[in-house]
């Protein structure tokens, strides 16, 4: 089986340092597009820090709350999308395996040949070799256990094995489907508060001074849907996909047992 935990230690690494990398040259960036005018051509970055619209401007303007709403937003982003694409390969890599299993292991001359004939990582060898194992090591305490039920047993831990890796990663899903329209609508209220403080201050409440702050503000709950529905989309399509690579397992695990008995009743 693949070492599960150490690749999300990798790209939990990994992805760290994308935020890094976007949050300090995206919102420069989004400055200096935002500093070209049509009329003189000049470039700079106090011209754009003075337009009161768009995501440079909610970025520089924003205090520690509102910056860390939209690095939170921006890493549940980044998340579903890799895990999105993460699990897209690995569903595709275990259709391969089954394709494989379905050519060399059935057409072994024994269950032993078979799992050899098949790569460790693949999660049909990992099943194979779990239930070949119940058949040798049927002693001691373990002894007490009907063969019939000890060898059921021990694919079905491993079918269980295999169905949790294929888990791994979809509660993220559905924890960023959920939260992330709430996380925006916090930074929202956040931003309004303080939009509307500022105002107060200034004792002036002209359209063109409370459409930029709020303008700004409802950015947030916007920011948020978008990270929301591409998340709950990918779970919901990660989901079904699942239910049919899993069906294949519990078929292969299911002849499997049929096999193992049959072979050890054959005197």
């Amino acid at each position: 089986m693949v070492h599960t935990k150490l690749k999300m230690r990798v790209w939990a690494w990994l992805l760290g340092l994308g935020l890094g990398l976007v949050f300090a040259f995206v919102p420069g960036s989004l400055v200096l597009a935002q500093t070209n005018t049509p009329d003189t051509g000049i470039t700079g970055i106090a011209s754009a820090v003075a337009n009161p619209y768009g995501l440079a401007a909610l970025w520089n303007t924003s205090d520690a709350v509102a910056k860390g709403v939209l690095l939170i937003l921006a890493g549940m982003s980044l998340g579903s999308w890799y895990i999105l694409v993460a699990k897209l390969l690995e569903q595709r890599k275990i259709s391969r395996h089954a394709q494989e299993a379905a050519e060399k292991f059935w057409s072994a001359g024994s269950v032993e040949q078979g799992a050899a004939a098949l790569p460790p990582e693949s999660p049909y060898q990992f099943i194979a070799a779990s239930g070949l194992e119940a058949t040798q090591k049927h002693s001691g305490l373990m002894g007490h256990i009907p063969l019939h039920d000890w060898i059921s047993m021990r694919i079905q831990r491993a079918v269980d094995r295999v169905n949790r890796d294929m888990q791994s990663g979809l509660a993220f899903l559905a924890t960023v489907g959920s939260i992330a329209p709430f996380v925006g609508l916090f930074g929202t209220v956040w931003g309004i508060y303080h939009a509307l403080s500022a105002i107060g201050v200034s004792g002036q409440a002209s359209i063109d001074k409370v459409a930029g702050p709020v303008g700004e503000a409802l950015i947030m709950t916007a920011l948020g849907l978008a990270v929301a529905v591409p998340a709950v989309l990918a779970y919901n399509w990660l989901v079904a996909r699942n239910r049919g690579v899993m069906d294949d397992i519990r078929g292969f695990g299911s002849d499997l047992h049929a096999v193992l008995l049959g072979s050890c009743a054959t005197p």
